[in-house]
């Protein structure tokens, strides 16, 4: 087995929606920077991002109830969403310049219209949903929201939920015409073969296996080449770790402070996915339900419109899962082995902290598809089980912390974590993930090149005009923004309803 070494600038392990923006905006950043990819897969997007391993893309806040709660007092805070929101705006504007730029073309493959929803059943629950409305309506970003708790305009607006409903119960709806659906593999695939086209070397089937600290300060990448089984070993100034599940391991690899007293806890989805082309057709939205009592934020019940390739697909989930594996293609070691002597005490306190989330999900791994018809049920009545198939989704690999809530704390968000000075970066972390790309990689822009901000902020605002400027703040800049990117990306027009 012979070696090969060589050095380059920059190093992005995966090849997933998070590298392929990371290396998309570097490369406008500083197009001399010689970049590489590594992913152990034969393509891009194959994990985390791959359209069928994540179901509710599209995060914009507009219809997640888990981003909106409910405070002491009874009034709603709102500010969750309304960053998420803005983050979302973030990705919006740099799609469009690369549309605009020449550098992808074809938006409609990776992001359509489709109207986000709200949909609750029961009195408290309409009254939470009634405040959050109102508490929304006054924020530009959220403009163009309808509330109805009529059922028949609610018959109008999702005819496969209302159809059967037999329950007198109240029941409410928010609807939003300016969702997105996005196709992440489509678009990771298509920032791909733009990277390519720069002269980025992007290696596939090659898989990271070991990480470390040259004598001068540069990082060694040791590579498994998965054709010939060759090892290649390759140095850069700067890596960053954008494995989904798997990047925890290699941050570990690392041994930098900032690894230390990390955990994460693996949680696999299945979804339900309707092959009966006729009930597809009679819905048009994506449609969040809320979450049981004692559910975890990831579990929030959805019906989502979807386009995967040109079909119009409708997938409703998720059910939680457990696997110790931290990728679909990983190992049922990979748990296992990312406990280590500095976040033991961190993995255990968590344990015994979660106790109703583990509750939770050994109760979802037990579900017959009986069990998961009766919850598909709930919101669409007159579901038959001939309809339906079980697609198993991606793994998602939660971080565990130690915060000021005390030690072994569970997140739930996307968290970056970068070496002091720089020179190695990581995500991990799940949800909502691929919607706030952009927002996420000027995060780790910020954090590892600060010497570089001042130099690049102008193009960034020329790819990024929000930049730096709060949109719920600036309601025509908003506007305005908002305007051009529904323009760009292809945006305006509507689908009609088929009954």
């Amino acid at each position: 087995m012979s070696s090969i070494q060589k050095k380059t600038d920059v190093i992005l392990i995966g090849a997933g929606v998070m590298s392929a923006t990371l290396g998309s905006l570097l490369k406008e950043l500083a197009p001399e920077w010689e970049i590489k990819v590594f992913e152990k897969l034969a393509n891009a997007g194959e994990e985390s991002s791959n359209e069928w391993n994540n179901a509710g893309t599209g995060h914009a806040a507009l219809c997640e109830l888990n981003y909106t709660s409910e405070k002491a007092d009874g009034s709603i805070d709102i500010s969750k969403a309304v960053n998420i929101n803005e983050q979302f705006q973030l990705s919006r504007q740099f799609w469009s310049f690369l549309v605009n730029s020449n550098l992808i073309r074809n938006p409609q493959d990776f992001i359509k219209p489709i109207p986000h929803m709200s949909l609750v059943i029961g009195e408290k629950n309409v009254s939470f949903l009634k405040k959050r409305f109102k508490a929304l309506s006054n924020i530009p970003l959220f403009q163009g929201m309808e509330f109805s708790d009529d059922p028949e305009k609610l018959k109008e607006w999702i005819p496969l939920i209302m159809e059967g409903r037999t329950s007198n119960e109240p029941i409410a709806a928010t609807k939003i015409d300016s969702g997105t659906d996005v196709n992440f593999g489509a678009l990771t695939r298509m920032l791909f073969d733009h990277l390519k086209s720069k002269n980025v070397e992007v290696k596939y089937k090659h898989s990271v296996k070991d990480i470390k600290r040259t004598s001068d300060g540069s990082w060694e990448v040791k590579v498994h080449n998965l054709d010939n089984g060759k090892i290649e070993y390759h140095t850069a100034k700067f890596v960053f770790i954008g494995g989904g599940g798997g990047s925890l391991p290699l941050l570990q690899r690392t041994g930098i402070p900032e690894s230390k007293y990390i955990g994460g806890f693996p949680v696999s989805g299945l979804f339900m996915v309707c092959n009966n082309p006729k009930v597809v057709a009679q819905h048009h939205a994506k449609v969040y339900g809320k979450a049981k009592l004692g559910a975890p934020p990831m579990s929030v019940p959805h019906l989502d419109t979807r386009y995967i390739g040109s079909e119009k697909a409708l997938l409703f989930g998720p059910f939680a899962g457990f696997s110790p594996k931290f990728l679909k293609t990983g190992s049922n070691l990979d748990l296992i082995c990312s406990v280590k002597p500095n976040n033991l005490l961190t993995m255990l306190a968590a344990g015994a902290k979660e106790m109703a989330l583990t509750k939770y999900l050994i109760q979802q791994v037990m579900l017959s598809n009986e069990k998961r018809l009766e919850e598909l049920r709930e919101f669409i009545p007159n579901a038959k089980t001939g309809d339906w198939d079980i697609v198993v989704a991606g793994q998602r690999v939660q971080v565990i912390k130690d915060t000021e809530a005390g030690k072994g704390t569970l997140q739930f968000g996307t968290e970056v974590v970068s070496a002091a000075d720089g020179s190695v970066a990581a995500l991990l972390g799940a949800s909502p993930g691929a919607s706030t790309a952009v927002n996420v990689m000027l995060e780790v822009l910020e954090r590892c090149f600060p010497q570089h901000m001042k130099e690049w902020e102008p193009k960034i605002k020329e790819m990024i005009p929000s930049y730096g400027v709060s949109l719920a703040e600036n309601p025509e800049i908003f506007r305005e923004i908002h305007d051009s990117t529904t323009q760009t990306l292809g945006l305006s027009e509507k689908e009609p309803l088929h009954r």
